[in-house]
């Protein structure tokens, strides 16, 4: 049941703009869905959903990370060439890259357009990428490193931080 009700909250939140969770239990319950206010906000979070700005300016639900945010495969070798290991503090992923691959590497990840992601700043060697919150800088980081072909684990055992 809460497998079929989550799956049906990605339909309504990719065909209609949701702004609160009311909106959405309401939604749920004319396709049969019995829910309340505290069900819907445990979906939200296991469903990793944020507000982002429509094209209208206000605030919506959408997927924190889309199925379809994904890395053109072009640069999917750029990437895991790149990439030396990543870290975060608060709402701040620094990614290590080898030298004069920064950009590069920010590039690739600008075109996943993981939401929850404000923007990055590439140098040589690092990126520094912003995030609304803590919890999103550390999927991001875990994301990375699982694209990059290791675990967040692995990726903060090579800087000498676990």
């Amino acid at each position: 049941m809460k497998y079929g009700r989550r799956e049906e909250i990605l339909k309504i939140i990719s065909s209609e703009e949701i702004q609160k969770q009311e909106e959405l239990a309401e939604k749920l319950r004319e396709r049969g869905y019995d829910v309340g206010q505290a069900t819907v906000s445990r979906d939200i979070k296991a469903l990793n959903l944020v507000k982002r700005a429509a094209p209208g300016g206000k605030l919506v639900y959408t997927e924190l990370f889309s199925q379809n945010a994904s890395m053109p495969e072009k640069l999917v070798p750029v990437f895991r060439n790149a990439f030396v290991s990543c870290d975060y503090a608060c709402n701040m992923v620094v990614v290590r890259t080898l030298s004069g691959m920064a950009n590069a590497l920010a590039s690739a990840v600008d075109s996943m357009e993981f939401g929850g992601i404000l923007g990055s700043i590439a140098g040589d060697d690092t990126v520094l990428i912003v995030c609304r919150t803590d919890d999103i800088a550390s999927e991001v980081c875990a994301l990375l490193a699982k694209e990059a072909g290791s675990s967040a684990d692995d990726a903060r055992r090579r800087t000498g931080r676990e």
